[in-house]
């Protein structure tokens, strides 16, 4: 499907009316350990930081309820924690924003695609490849699940374990290291 400038604007038209869901929160100093574990799992979430102690997504049911989850885990933790939805004021902030979180992502599908690309050109054992195609399918499911807007990079860390794995069943040959 080709996109002319109706689909353009419908983009944009989309994004003036996007809400997100925001977590504003504070933990104690002490003890460290809920404040860690707030943070591996806003990290987790894709969070995009707006501040200290605040925290945005795309709002939809599921990124409401996962943030309302996190700020149980605030109070939990005997901190204060509010969600909110908010909309941008400008279409720039809003694009800024989301490309904050694509490039984010595209760090991590940048990794991905290094570590198969790594293995397919090294000389791993069979049952070395088996993990390691294992574990690259699972990054790349945890980073879709935190991935509203996915950038050009994750088409090509998909190739490169979609490459391992046709090198673990022998469907294709093993890809010479850069010299």
């Amino acid at each position: 499907m080709s996109c002319d400038r109706g689909c353009i604007a419908t983009v944009v038209a989309e994004m003036e009316s996007w809400q997100w869901a925001l977590l504003m929160y504070r933990l104690p100093r002490e003890p460290s350990t809920p404040r860690s574990a707030v943070w591996r799992r806003l990290r987790s979430l894709g969070v995009a930081q707006l501040a200290d102690g605040l925290v945005a997504l795309p709002a939809d049911a599921r990124t409401r309820e996962q943030l309302e989850w996190v700020a149980d885990e605030v109070r939990a933790a005997n901190g204060t924690a509010s969600t909110w939805l908010a909309r941008p004021t400008s279409l720039a902030q809003q694009r800024a924003l989301a490309a904050a979180m694509a490039e984010a992502r595209a760090a991590e599908y940048r990794g991905v695609r290094a570590q198969a690309e790594h293995v397919a050109t090294g000389e791993p054992s069979d049952a070395e490849r088996s993990r390691a195609l294992r574990r690259l399918r699972g990054e790349l499911r945890r980073i879709r699940r935190r991935d509203f807007f996915p950038p050009a990079e994750r088409d090509a860390a998909v190739a490169a374990v979609e490459q391992l794995a046709r090198l673990e069943v022998g469907l294709a040959e093993p890809v010479e290291a850069p010299r």
